[in-house]
């Protein structure tokens, strides 16, 4: 027993020791070097709520601080002993530790969660003592503290987001670090259809059967040093493989580790290497091949997949083009194919793409957003192809994006709209995403208020694209609000020469009732043969280098209406002259990169300046805007 009282003794001596070390570094850095108290946390805040949960699990981790100041100054940040060796503190400290060592800690400690973290009424010790064990998780009589909802505050948004997640499905174990991922994660879970066994809650059988494995197989795989939560690693799963019936550890755990490789890189922030400028095409590399992706003198094999067919889709229709013109550039050397009608997601989507992926190609280009997940998952599995994606800036390891600067053209069409609009009120109908489409609207909206800054423009969102009745909907809404113009980023199909394209004016037709698109004065255009035969050149010629994405970084393309590929197309008998002169002279300062659309000094709806006078957006602050410019009316999608 004696020797046991020593060994207790050096064990305090080594937390003790660890908890100074610690105090004094966070000193260095201008931390306070204790436990945060919550009692000072609270002072300003509104608690409008207070709710016992009763007794659960909680991860240590969770738990960061205590509730009284007075308690906070005896740990450091590490929750570990700062009280001196001979004080009463360590004594009680130790007795603590025996009782963990001999018997285990059974009784719950009280707790209140505020924010999803934790901080101790009663059980310090306890805590400090299993925290010093490296224990994973403690039982806590839990009391949750809500504060008031601030709509200005983003840690007070997903708050309220996880409580509404919470209330509907039970499940507080799970935490989500960025704005909607909750909404997200309900959604998954509202199509989540398991074969029950034992458990008649669908919630609880998730928990038991997918969750809990997935992050048992996580942590043993290394998880637990990303920086981020396993709720972030197990949303990008779903969003990636869906949500299994269970999670079977054995078979899973492959491709979970393949997985790992990605999440790394998106834990440490390491973006996408954004390609803003076309690339040359080189001269035949006959030193270096490609021999890991196709052997000497073969003709590339290339797949394009298109989510809609040829002749119904305008975007499939203008990929398509962009293939053929390809393959005419570099006829002998590739051979393409487009396959049509791949199913935008799920398991349909995934047999497809694996089907594709089977037939040998080498190369396989997924012609739209909404088959990023599936591109990413195919080629985890099949390492031998290249997989490029066209969406906007959101690459990956496997996998390489490509998109176009649509804010470019968009500010030229702004400038048309601002210029002939009457009523001053321009309406604005597309579909919501999280990156690009935002940017490209605060662009048009920009163009606008250079020429006219009594107009504003009124943003309304379709549900999805190709909903006709929707877009009538929202194009009465829009003309009973005032506006006489249309801006719209639909591609018609192919022989359609709709007028509800682009940019259009709108009339009432009285006899019907319906209001009716009039004049089309300008559009976006694109030529995806520019981007497609430079990559597939270089590819064939052996000089790869740079074009896909490698272990260390992700690659994404970005050009603007400099490499060709996007670029306006008005009408000259319905625009005045003076206009397609201004229109003319900012696209050729466009293309020589000498005017930019988001130049400050801009402000925000609320007033609050997000581009300084004299500063120019970078590309990160442009790719993920989640605030419209203030000459707009309307109000950013939730997903």
């Amino acid at each position: 027993m004696h020797d046991m009282l020593g060994k207790v003794g050096d064990e305090y001596e080594k937390a003790n020791k660890l908890a100074k070390i610690k105090f004094h570094e966070d000193k260095v850095n201008g931390l306070s070097g204790n436990i945060p108290s919550l009692d000072k946390i609270l002072n300003d805040i509104d608690i409008v709520a207070v709710i016992p949960l009763g007794i659960k699990t909680v991860p240590l981790k969770k738990i960061v601080g205590t509730y009284f100041y007075t308690r906070g100054r005896d740990f450091a940040s590490n929750f570990l002993p700062l009280a001196d060796v001979n004080s009463e503190f360590a004594v009680k400290w130790e007795a603590v530790y025996k009782h963990q060592l001999n018997d285990g800690i059974h009784d719950p400690v009280k707790v209140y969660e505020y924010m999803n973290y934790f901080y101790v009424m009663e059980g310090n010790k306890r805590v400090s003592v299993l925290k010093y064990f490296n224990a994973y998780e403690i039982e806590c009589d839990i009391t949750r503290l809500v504060p008031k909802k601030d709509e200005s505050d983003i840690n007070n948004k997903i708050y309220y987001q996880f409580l509404e997640f919470n209330n509907k499905t039970g499940i507080d174990s799970i935490w989500l670090s960025h704005e909607n991922d909750f909404i997200e994660l309900e959604k998954y879970l509202d199509e989540y259809e398991p074969i029950l066994d034992e458990y008649a809650d669908k919630y609880t059988h998730f928990m038991k059967n997918v969750y809990l494995p997935f992050r048992s197989t996580f942590y043993e795989l290394g998880g637990y040093k990303l920086n981020m939560t396993t709720g972030d690693a197990f949303l990008n799963y779903a969003r990636i493989y869906g949500i299994p019936n269970k999670f079977r550890i054995p078979e899973r755990t492959v491709r979970l580790k393949k997985l790992l490789s990605e999440l790394e890189m998106i834990s440490k922030g390491n973006n996408a290497d954004i390609q803003t400028k076309p690339f040359a095409v080189q001269k035949k590399n006959v030193i270096t091949s490609i021999a890991s992706l196709v052997s000497p003198h073969k003709k590339l094999k290339v797949a394009f997949a298109l989510e809609k067919t040829i002749q119904t889709s305008g975007w499939s229709y203008v990929h398509n083009k962009g293939r053929l013109a390809a393959e005419k550039a570099l006829e002998g050397h590739i051979e393409t194919f487009a396959i049509e009608n791949v199913p935008p997601s799920g398991i349909k989507a995934y047999k497809k793409m694996r089907k594709i992926a089977q037939e040998g190609y080498d190369i396989i280009f997924t012609t739209c957003p909404t088959l990023l997940n599936v591109s990413l998952r195919a080629a985890l599995k099949y390492e031998n192809i290249k997989f490029f994606n066209c969406s906007p800036v959101k690459a990956y390891r496997n996998v390489s994006t490509y998109f176009a600067r649509t804010h470019e053209p968009r500010f030229l069409l702004g400038l048309i709209a601002g210029s002939l609009t009457k009523s001053n009120v321009i309406g604005y109908i597309d579909i919501y995403m999280p990156t690009e489409i935002v940017t490209g609207i605060n662009a048009f909206a920009l163009g606008v208020k250079t020429v006219n800054p009594h107009a504003v423009v009124n943003v309304s969102w379709l549900n999805e694209i190709g909903d006709i009745e929707h877009s009538r909907t929202l194009i009465k809404s829009l003309y009973e609000s005032g506006a006489d113009l249309i801006m719209q980023n639909d591609l018609t199909a192919f022989g359609n020469h709709a007028r509800d394209y682009g940019l259009y004016s709108i009339k009432y037709d009285k006899e019907n009732d319906i209001v009716l698109p009039n004049i089309n004065y300008a559009s976006i255009i694109w030529n995806w043969g520019n981007f497609y035969t430079k990559v597939l050149q270089n590819i064939s010629n052996g000089n790869w280098k740079g074009i896909f994405s490698t272990r260390t970084k992700r690659v994404s393309f970005w050009w603007g209406m400099d490499s060709g590929m996007i670029d306006i197309k008005y009408l000259k008998e319905n625009v005045p002259i003076q206009t397609q002169k201004l229109v003319d002279f900012m696209r050729q300062m466009i293309i020589e990169n000498r005017f930019h659309a988001f130049v400050g000094p801009v402000y925000d709806q609320e007033g609050n300046c997000r581009i300084h006078e004299g500063d120019i957006a970078n590309y990160e602050d442009m790719l993920y805007m989640d605030w419209f410019v203030d000459n707009i009316n309307g109000k950013i999608r939730d997903i």
